[in-house]
C-alpha cells in the first residue's frame, strides 16, 4: 500500500490529478456491489461507461455543470427535460484511464469511475464532493403517512449517493423546517398546507434539489412525484426516489455560492425583469366583493396618503359566492358593472388591477359545458372528462398539455389583458386536488402534478411574449418547479397563519427559495389564516416585508389585511414601512437586474458572506438585501433586545441613528416599534427615492445617494441599474443604463466619481442627486466638484455632509473632499 501511495503522489506531483484524494474518498464508502464495469466510451462531447445492468452517460453543459443519465437494461434514453434550457457547451473535457480509474473532466469538475469494485464520485477543483452509494435501483415504495393517498406505487425507483458526516442540507423546494433540512425525508407532491407555522413538511412547491454546505448543488432532472431522503436514516445517505421517469441529475459547482446559484440559473434559466411597480405595496384580501368596494379601498390609500401600487382581485370578480362558482372566469357584472372603467380609473391613479384564476371549471361554472364541448378538461380512464369534488364545489381541470386547453385557457388572459388588466393571478396550481387517477394529454396525474404549475406559468408568460411583446408579464402563482423562474413567476408561502410563528418561518422559505433560483419568494404579510388581530405582530411582519422581494399584505377577511383599515398605531407603522419600502426603490430595482442578469437572490443567508463560518449555515434569523443591507426581522412579540450577527467582512452602519458597529461579532440590539434592526455595509453607496403615491411617481433622475464613510474601507465601487421599469427585455435591446459610483481615501483627501454607461437605445437624462456622506467627524476643509470649490451642508450632530450635484451622464463627475483631522 505505501507504494501504490508513493505513486500516486509522483503522478499528482505531475499533474496527472488528484488520484489519491479521489480513492481515499472512494475507500470510505461502498457502491451497489452487482454493479459490474463492462466498457466505456467517449463520442462527441458524450463519455458513457456501460455496466452489467445499464449504461451511465456523463455530458458537461459547462466547465462547472455536469449531467449523469443512468438508463437501465431495457429502457431508452428519455431526453424531456421539463427543468433543463441550457444547451450543452463544447468544452475541452479530458479524458483519462490510469489504473482502475477512469477520469472525464473540465477544467474544475470531475466525474471518477473505478471499474473495480464499480463506484461513481465527482470532484471539484481536486477536492472530493460527493459519490454514488448504490446509485441507481428498484425496491419497494415505503408510503409516508402524509402522502399515502397521493403517492402510490409498489416500487419505487431511487437513486442513492454517499453523504459526508458534518454536511448541511438545503433544498426541496418551500418548506417550514430549520435551514438544515438533513434528517428529513421529504415527500415530492405540490400540495397546500393551510394556517401552518413553524413547521411544515409539505408545501405547496417542491423541487427536486438538493444544496450542500460542501458547495455543490445536485439537481434531480425528472418530473413525476416522490420523495427526497437527506439521511433520514442517520447513516449518512442521500436518496432521490421516484415513481417513474428519468434517471438524471446535473451537479452544479462553483467558487463562491453567488457562482453556484448562477450556474444553476444558467442551466434552468434566469428570471426576466419584472415591471416596476411590483416592487411596490399591494391592497390584497381575500376578497373584495364589488367594484365599490376596490374603488373606496383605493381611495381610502389616497386619503391616508400610504402608497400603493396595485389591487388583488380575489374570486368574487367571477362571482358571488365562494363556493360552486369557479370556472366562471368572466366578469360578474352585478358586483362589478363597469370593470373596464374601473380598471381605467385605477390606472390613472397608478394602481394596477391583478384578478385571480384557478385551472379549476366547476360543473356549476357558466364555462362547463363549453368546456366539455371544447375538449380541454382532463380525462378519466375511458375518455370522460374527470370529475371529482373539493373544497369549492365538483370539478374539472383544464388540461395545459392539451394544445387546445391551452389555447383556450389563453385566451381567457388575453381577454383580460385587453381589459387593462396588468397582471396574472394563479392560485391553487399545485393543483390543489388531483387525484392519481385523472389522464392528462402528455400523462398521468402522477407524472405532470408536480409540473402543472411551471407550465401554467409558461403558458402564461410565453402568451404574452407572443401577443404582447413589449409589456413585463407579472405572473404570481403558490405552486412550480424547478427552473420556473424562467417564466416569470413570483412565488408565495401559502396560507401561513396569522400567528408569530407564522412569521419565523418565513426568512427560512425565502432564503431557502432563493438558493434554489426562485429569488421571489415571500409571504402574505401580516400572515394569511385565522382571526388575530395583534397589531404588533402586523406591523413586525410588515416591516420585515421591506426587505423581502413582494410587498403585499394579504389575509382572510375576518381581520384587515390593509393599513388603512388597522388601528391608528398599526396604520402609523404600517405607513413608514410601506414609505421606506418606496424610498429604497432604486436600490431594490438594481437587485431586481441582478438576478436577472446572475440568478442572484435578493434575500442572502450569512453563509454567502462567511462560507467558512459553519454556524452560519443554519442561520436565518439575519440575512442580506442585496449586498449592503443587513436586516433582522423581530419575529417574536414583546422584545425590547434582540440579539444580531454582523458578518466579519464589514463594519456596519446603523440605518437609523448611524451607530457604527464593528463586524465579527453578536451584538444585543436595542428594539424600536418603528423599525427592525437594519444596518449598511461600510463603503456602500445607497441610492433611495423621493417619497411617492405610487411607482408612477417616481422619478429616476433626482434621488438622493448616501454613501457611508469608514477608514476601514479604503477603496469602494458600486453600480445602479436604471431603465424605464416596463419594456421587456430591456437589456437585451439597449434601452437602459449604469450608473457607477467610486470612492476612495487618500491620505486626507476622499475622491468620489461617477460614470456613466448608458445603452445604445436609452435616453439619459441629467441626474439631480443629493449626496449625503455619512462619518465625516468634522467640517472638510475643502471641497471641490469637477474643481470648482463648493460649500455644501454639514451636520455636526449626525456627522453627515450633503452635496447637491446636477450630473450630466455623458461626462465623468469628480468630488474631492479635503477632510479635517
Amino acid at each position: 500500500m505505501l507504494n501504490l501511495i508513493q505513486h500516486l503522489i509522483v503522478l499528482m506531483k505531475k499533474s496527472i490529478y488528484t488520484l489519491l484524494a479521489l480513492l481515499l474518498f472512494h475507500f470510505g464508502f461502498t457502491q451497489n456491489p452487482n454493479r459490474v464495469y463492462q466498457s466505456h466510451n467517449e463520442e462527441n462531447g458524450v463519455f458513457s461507461v456501460t455496466t452489467n445492468d445499464g449504461k451511465y452517460m456523463f455530458q458537461f453543459y459547462s466547465e462547472d455543470i455536469l449531467e449523469t443519465t443512468f438508463i437501465p437494461n431495457g429502457e431508452n434514453q428519455n431526453l424531456n427535460s421539463h427543468a433543463v434550457v441550457l444547451k450543452p457547451q463544447n468544452i475541452d473535457a479530458k479524458y483519462k484511464y490510469v489504473g482502475n480509474v477512469i477520469s472525464y473532466s473540465s477544467k474544475s469538475l470531475s466525474v471518477n469511475v473505478i471499474t473495480e469494485p464499480f463506484q461513481v464520485s465527482y470532484s471539484y477543483q481536486g477536492k472530493p464532493i460527493i459519490s454514488e452509494k448504490r446509485g441507481y435501483y428498484k425496491s419497494a415504495h415505503q408510503p409516508m403517512e402524509m402522502v399515502k393517498g397521493n403517492i402510490i406505487a409498489d416500487e419505487t425507483e431511487k437513486i442513492e449517493f454517499n453523504l459526508t458526516p458534518d454536511e448541511v442540507l438545503y433544498g426541496g423546494g418551500a418548506r417550514a423546517l430549520g435551514m438544515n433540512r438533513r434528517g428529513h425525508r421529504l415527500p415530492l407532491f405540490n400540495r397546500a398546507h393551510y394556517g401552518y407555522e413553524t413547521e411544515s413538511k409539505l408545501m405547496n412547491f417542491t423541487m427536486p434539489i438538493v444544496a450542500s454546505s460542501n458547495q455543490y448543488m445536485i439537481h434531480f432532472d425528472n418530473a413525476p412525484i416522490g420523495y427526497l431522503d437527506l439521511d433520514s436514516k442517520k447513516d449518512n445517505t442521500l436518496t432521490y426516489e421516484t415513481v417513474s421517469g428519468r434517471k438524471t441529475y446535473q451537479i452544479i459547482a462553483g467558487n463562491s455560492w453567488y457562482d453556484i446559484i448562477e450556474n444553476y440559473t444558467n442551466l434552468t434559466g434566469k428570471q426576466p425583469m419584472l415591471p416596476r411597480w411590483a416592487l411596490g405595496n399591494f391592497s390584497s384580501r381575500f376578497g373584495y366583493h364589488s367594484q365599490k368596494e376596490v374603488e373606496a379601498t383605493i381611495a381610502k390609500f389616497k386619503e391616508e396618503k400610504i402608497p400603493v401600487d396595485a389591487i388583488i382581485l380575489d374570486l368574487y370578480w367571477f362571482g358571488k359566492d365562494i363556493k360552486g362558482t369557479m370556472g366562471n372566469l368572466e366578469v360578474f357584472r352585478d358586483s362589478f358593472p363597469d370593470f373596464e372603467g374601473m380598471i381605467a380609473r385605477l390606472k390613472t391613479q397608478g394602481v394596477k388591477t391583478i384578478p385571480i384564476t384557478e385551472p379549476f371549471v366547476l360543473t356549476t361554472s357558466k364555462k362547463w359545458d363549453k368546456a366539455v364541448q371544447k375538449d380541454i378538461l382532463a380525462k378519466d380512464s375511458i375518455g370522460n372528462p374527470a370529475r371529482y369534488d373539493f373544497y369549492f364545489g365538483n370539478t374539472g381541470i383544464i388540461d395545459i398539455y392539451k394544445p387546445e386547453g391551452e389555447a383556450w385557457f389563453w385566451d381567457i388572459y388575453k381577454g383580460l389583458a385587453d381589459k387593462s388588466v396588468a397582471g396574472v393571478w394563479g392560485d391553487l396550481g399545485e393543483p390543489e386536488v388531483h387525484p392519481n387517477w385523472v389522464q392528462h394529454h402528455t400523462g398521468t396525474a402522477a407524472e405532470v402534478h408536480n409540473i402543472y404549475g411551471h407550465d401554467w406559468a409558461r403558458l402564461v408568460y410565453e402568451g404574452y411574449k407572443r401577443d404582447f411583446p413589449n409589456q413585463r408579464p407579472f405572473i404570481l402563482m403558490r405552486a412550480g418547479y424547478s427552473g420556473s423562474q424562467r417564466y416569470g413567476m413570483v412565488p408565495w408561502s401559502g396560507d401561513v397563519n396569522r400567528t408569530w410563528g407564522g412569521l419565523q418561518s418565513q426568512p427560512e422559505i425565502a432564503l431557502q427559495m432563493g438558493l434554489q433560483g426562485l429569488a421571489y419568494m415571500h409571504s402574505d404579510l401580516g400572515g394569511f389564516a385565522g382571526a388575530n388581530l395583534d397589531d404588533e405582530l402586523y406591523a413586525r411582519w410588515l416591516q420585515y416585508g421591506v426587505f423581502q422581494p413582494i410587498f403585499r399584505p394579504h389575509a382572510q377577511e375576518d381581520v384587515p389585511s390593509e393599513p388603512i383599515y388597522r388601528s391608528e398605531k398599526a396604520k402609523r407603522l404600517a405607513s413608514f414601512a410601506i414609505e421606506m419600502r418606496y424610498r429604497l426603490l432604486p436600490y431594490n430595482y438594481h437587485l431586481m437586474a441582478l438576478n436577472h442578469i446572475e440568478g442572484t437572490p435578493l434575500m442572502r443567508p450569512l453563509f454567502f458572506e462567511e462560507p467558512e463560518n459553519i454556524e452560519l449555515y443554519t442561520y436565518s434569523k439575519t440575512y442580506l438585501w442585496g449586498q449592503d443591507i443587513l436586516v433582522s426581522p423581530v419575529l417574536e412579540a414583546g422584545l425590547k433586545t434582540q440579539e444580531v450577527y454582523f458578518p466579519k467582512t464589514a463594519n456596519w452602519f446603523n440605518i437609523e441613528t448611524d451607530e457604527i458597529i464593528e463586524g465579527g461579532q453578536t451584538k444585543a440590539i436595542e428594539l424600536h416599534p418603528a423599525y427592525i434592526p437594519t444596518y449598511v455595509r461600510a463603503g456602500a453607496f445607497i441610492p433611495l427615492a423621493k417619497t411617492m403615491q405610487s411607482t408612477e411617481d417616481y422619478d429616476a433622475n433626482t434621488f438622493q445617494l448616501q454613501y457611508y464613510h469608514d477608514a476601514s474601507v479604503k477603496e469602494s465601487e458600486r453600480e445602479f441599474y436604471f431603465d424605464d421599469g416596463k419594456t421587456a427585455n430591456a437589456i437585451e435591446k439597449g434601452m437602459h443604463e449604469l450608473l457607477e459610483f467610486e470612492a476612495e481615501q487618500k491620505g486626507a483627501w476622499l475622491n468620489i466619481e461617477f460614470e456613466a454607461e448608458i445603452g445604445d437605445n436609452y435616453n439619459s437624462e441629467a441626474k439631480q442627486i443629493s449626496l449625503t456622506i455619512h462619518n465625516i467627524q468634522k467640517q472638510p476643509k475643502r471641497i471641490k466638484i469637477d474643481g470648482k470649490k463648493l460649500e455644501g451642508k454639514y451636520n455636526s450632530e449626525y456627522k453627515t455632509l450633503t452635496l447637491d450635484v446636477v450630473w450630466d451622464t455623458s461626462k465623468e463627475k469628480e468630488i474631492r473632499i479635503k477632510l479635517n483631522k
